[in-house]
């Protein structure tokens, strides 16, 4: 409980906004959920750094008009904004995106997989017909994140240490929701488990996240990649669209920030000069301070061969089988 009152009220002043960032012209960035909420604020900063910024996500008309409205609210700006049509709910489309950004461009700096889903009706799938926040918030970045590390490591290796990133979204409910463990997998399948509650289904994926971030980190911290999970705050953004009028009305009024607040979470976790390699792995509170992961997770991230649950590697190797025929 310490860990969640921590992340939600007196929370510090924010350490990176965008009157400290310097300029990002030649960085090239992805925004998962870049046109929507903490993604769009993130996006503008960043173009209005002068950075190519890639918004993605599945909704092209809604994508359009709020990148016209960055670049109207930025005019100056040296940079470029487009959207790459992703569908993270359906492994089939993420190939191609990663794809047609690999056509287009050379570099890739930082990775923000910001997009995910949140408490949708009991019962509802994804397009391969996985819990649907397992599967848009877990499985879809997953698979999205592999196809980029070819590119991920050739910016690596000829960028400064600890500079070319990638960020997972985590969330308070890591701390509330999550069931033990963070994510609970079936003994004889690997898979994870269904509660069919909403809450705890998104607790768990967020959770997983987690796990990914920390994993990912260990497995690529050799090629100069950093890792990081985050909590962007408690924000006033669409995933709350499922909660129904009276839900929605308390969280608002008791504890949600502006979406503009959650990018500057993701700001740090993705630009700040604070961070180095030796910070890989490690989890971004808001308004981007480290901060603790749940105990009871910990154990599970690190593998049996170095005295812990393995449950990150055996979150990493469910993910990989999920997502082999999609690669």
């Amino acid at each position: 409980m310490g860990n969640s009152f921590s992340q939600s009220f007196w929370i510090p002043a924010p350490v990176l906004t965008e009157k400290e960032l310097r300029d990002q012209s030649g960085k090239v960035f992805i925004v998962t959920g870049g046109y929507a909420g903490v993604g769009f604020e993130l996006t503008k900063i960043l173009y209005s750094k002068n950075a190519t910024v890639y918004a993605a996500g599945r909704t092209r008309d809604k994508a359009l008009k709020a990148i016209e409205r960055i670049k109207a609210a930025h005019p100056q700006s040296k940079g470029r904004v487009e959207f790459l049509s992703v569908d993270l709910g359906d492994l089939a489309t993420i190939k191609p995106a990663a794809q047609e950004f690999l056509s287009k461009e050379k570099r890739l700096d930082v990775l923000w997989n910001n997009a995910g889903v949140m408490t949708p009706p009991v019962g509802r799938k994804s397009t391969q017909g996985h819990e649907v926040q397992m599967g848009t918030n877990c499985l879809g970045p997953f698979l999205f994140t592999q196809e980029l590390v070819p590119i991920l490591q050739k910016t690596a290796a000829s960028s400064p240490p600890g500079t070319v990133r990638v960020t997972w979204a985590g969330s308070l409910v890591v701390d509330v929701l999550a069931p033990k463990g963070g994510v609970v997998l079936d003994d004889a399948s690997g898979r994870p488990t269904v509660f069919n509650r909403p809450e705890v289904d998104y607790g768990q994926s967020k959770a997983g996240n987690v796990l990914l971030g920390s994993e990912f980190a260990r497995r690529y911290e050799k090629d100069g990649i950093v890792s990081l999970s985050f909590n962007p705050g408690n924000l006033k953004t669409d995933l709350q669209r499922e909660h129904n009028i009276v839900t929605r009305t308390i969280i608002e009024i008791l504890i949600t920030y502006h979406p503009i607040y959650g990018a500057y979470t993701e700001l740090f976790a993705g630009l700040s000069d604070d961070l180095t390699l030796q910070n890989t792995g490690q989890y971004i509170i808001p308004w981007g301070r480290l901060g603790p992961i749940r105990q009871d997770i910990v154990p599970g991230l690190r593998s049996t061969s170095e005295g812990g649950k393995g449950v990150a590697e055996q979150f990493w190797a469910y993910c990989e089988q999920e997502t082999r025929a999609f690669a």
